[in-house]
């Protein structure tokens, strides 16, 4: 009612605005962006973006108690469409007792323009837009044409803007949505991890009339499940759209359908510190598991030789544990909040985002490199293989959260993608968390009597055991290489090679100056400083190499799994990366096996593949739909149903092949 009389009151004011000297500039002026170059038979993204003068505002696609959404006219070339208008979170704006969901400033409305496949030239897309521009004392209908002719040939880089814009787009909720009907209520139940903290929730409703847009909205939690509380007006509907606001910006889009709602719960409110606690528990324990990796166990050893050296020294023992745990820490919050940081400046990334720098690679490769010939006794570094000093200890815990980056997937996926739904503070907390895990079982070792007596005494074992932890270490210095070539080309691995090399000399030298009783150190520091930086420098600062899928695998794009799940196919992508190493035990130990390719080849099964070595922003844009910071992510598409399995971050070959080997 209060729209229809909006509209009434439009149309009188009609002939006024008719009568003003002269023509008005729009409030808000809208222009048409391409994120790049279109391609024959694929997609493109647009964006319409509203400039919107101070102290104006448009409307979202439900605009509220007032207001009128935009309309957008096409005109397109034959066989090209557009989808629907994909538009961003929006606000809340009171105005005389009425509701109003609106866009105060700037703000893009994305649509997908779908190329056909036989387009030669540039495509030449128009639209006739028409809005509602208000203040809060007056509203004036405008019109605008935006054109834009999206070239077909050529290379661009996509617009970056685009990055930002789809961060303020709602995710879809992966799992399903039910609601209620309760004593004039609508009680709606969405799936929400208890981790995910919430500022000021609110459900902007899809569906016109369905709810009283003014009237207050109530939450609770019920574990993992989160329970609006709305008043509802009108009829019952059949189904429940809506956008959940997570008051920050964010917001999750879902569609409920009639369902059991829980009645029990706690107010939201309540919840925020224990939803950080639980956040910060799971990466506690994600941390302690890890050190059972290959990847950070060297590091753990080495550590208990700094133990068994200290004998009886309690103190010194715990000054080494608490040195190292600071370390580790710090190490694991600061890469958090540069993860962090860097999402903020509207780039694609998450966790492990250094290993997809082949100037990181580098850094590493020189560094276990040094590692390694520390272990094999060619020069003494105190901060690994000498006596423990608190500040050896320190870099050692550092250290260790920097090469267990590539392991945390496995056991921390889930963990750390809530942890970047929550706030600032609450991210980088999760993010230490996992670097006390990470040297919890050092320290409960040092502060133990009983278990540190059950160490062996020093001896010769102990030259040994370094020699032996010497391998993996050089093993790592080779996957190094290889990731290197894979993402620089043949210059990146001459670079590291050359690096390499001389890296050798400058610690072989200096090992023979200590033998014989002088010092070195702070001339092999330089040294190496100067080459690792001079190696930096040179080795290509981008990707350069091509993301490749394994034979008879497709390249992925949501595109690709589209079509394959239209002709009927079952499909099977996974998410991997040249640098995860839980990547690569699954992929030889179950995916690339003969008898899951036959069973696959049988089934017809399409197997698709999305390569995040060098941090490809639409993968990392998936991985963040799915509630993901990094790999490996593995999902299984059946034909006939909406919603992909997501399989386990461990697989086997039985797994795969069961799936396959269903009746259909």
């Amino acid at each position: 009612m209060h729209r229809l009389l909006l509209l009434f009151a439009l149309l009188f004011a009609a002939p006024a605005l008719a009568q003003l000297p002269a023509p008005r500039a729009n409030a808000i002026a809208p222009e048409l962006v391409a994120e790049s170059r279109a391609v024959a038979g694929q997609s493109v993204d647009l964006a319409i973006v509203m400039h919107t003068r101070p102290g104006w505002h448009g409307y979202w696609q439900n605009p509220g108690d007032a207001g009128l959404p935009m309309r957008a006219t096409w005109t397109l070339p034959a066989g090209a469409s557009v989808g629907p208008l994909r538009y961003p979170v929006p606000s809340r704006l009171i105005i005389a007792g009425l509701m109003n969901y609106v866009y105060e400033r700037d703000h893009a409305i994305l649509v997908r323009l779908n190329v056909p496949a036989g387009a030669t030239g540039p495509i030449a897309v128009r639209a006739k837009l028409n809005w509602l521009a208000c203040t809060d004392k007056v509203c004036v209908p405008e019109q605008g044409e935006v054109a834009l002719d999206v070239p077909l040939t050529g290379v661009a880089d996509p617009d970056p803007r685009f990055n930002d814009w789809r961060r303020a787009l709602p995710r879809p909720l992966a799992s399903a949505a039910r609601f209620a009907i309760v004593d004039e209520r609508i009680e709606v139940a969405l799936a929400l991890p208890a981790g995910v903290t919430l500022g000021e929730p609110y459900i902007f409703p899809v569906d016109d009339e369905a709810i009283d847009y003014a009237a207050p909205q109530s939450f609770r939690r019920d574990g993992d499940t989160l329970i609006a509380s709305l008043t509802a007006k009108g009829p019952r509907p059949a189904t429940f759209s809506g956008v959940l606001a997570l008051g920050d910006g964010r917001g999750l889009s879902f569609t409920a359908t009639p369902g059991e709602v829980p009645s029990g719960g706690r107010t939201i409110g309540d919840l925020g510190a224990q939803a950080i606690l639980f956040a910060v528990l799971g990466a506690l324990l994600g941390g302690m598991l890890l050190n059972l990796m290959p990847c950070v166990f060297p590091i753990l050893a080495l550590k208990a030789l700094h133990l068994a050296r200290s004998g009886g020294d309690e103190a010194s023992a715990r000054r080494d544990a608490l040195a190292y745990a600071a370390g580790a820490i710090v190490g694991t919050g600061l890469l958090g909040a540069a993860l962090l940081a860097i999402r903020a400046g509207g780039s694609a990334a998450g966790w492990a985002f250094q290993l997809q720098d082949p100037r990181t690679i580098i850094v590493l490769l020189l560094l276990v490199t040094a590692i390694t010939l520390n272990l094999l006794r060619a020069y003494e570094l105190p901060v690994l293989g000498s006596e423990a000093r608190p500040g050896g200890s320190f870099g050692t815990g550092a250290l260790a959260a920097f090469v267990a980056t590539p392991c945390a997937g496995p056991f921390l996926g889930a963990a750390l993608g809530t942890a970047l739904l929550l706030p600032a503070a609450g991210s980088v907390l999760v993010f230490a968390a996992l670097g006390l895990g990470l040297a919890l079982p050092f320290v409960i070792v040092a502060f133990v009597p009983s278990l540190r007596r059950l160490l062996p005494r020093p001896g010769p074992w102990m030259v040994r055991l370094q020699r032996f932890l010497a391998i993996p270490m050089a093993a790592t210095a080779v996957g190094c290489l290889w990731l290197l070539w894979r993402q620089g080309g043949m210059t990146a691995l001459g670079i590291g090679l050359v690096a390499v090399i001389a890296l050798l000399v400058v610690l072989l030298w200096a090992g023979i100056r200590q033998r014989r009783g002088l010092h070195a150190g702070w001339a092999a520091l330089v040294a190496a400083l100067v080459i690792t930086g001079a190696a930096a420098l040179l080795v290509p600062s981008k990707f350069t190499g091509t993301s490749r899928a394994p034979s008879g695998a497709a390249a992925w794009s949501e595109a690709a799994v589209a079509r394959e799940r239209a002709a009927g196919r079952p499909v099977f992508a996974y998410f991997t990366a040249d640098w995860c190493l839980t990547c690569k035990v699954n992929e030889a130990g179950a995916i690339d096996r003969d008898e899951v390719r036959d069973a696959f080849r049988k089934a017809k099964v399409k197997v698709v593949v999305g390569d995040w070595t060098n941090g490809d922003p639409a993968i990392t844009r998936f991985l963040d739909r799915r509630g993901h910071a990094g790999v490996p992510l593995y999902l299984w598409y059946e034909p006939g149903r909406a919603e992909p399995e997501e399989l386990p971050q461990i697989l086997t070959a039985a797994m795969l092949s069961e799936r396959a080997e269903r009746k259909r």
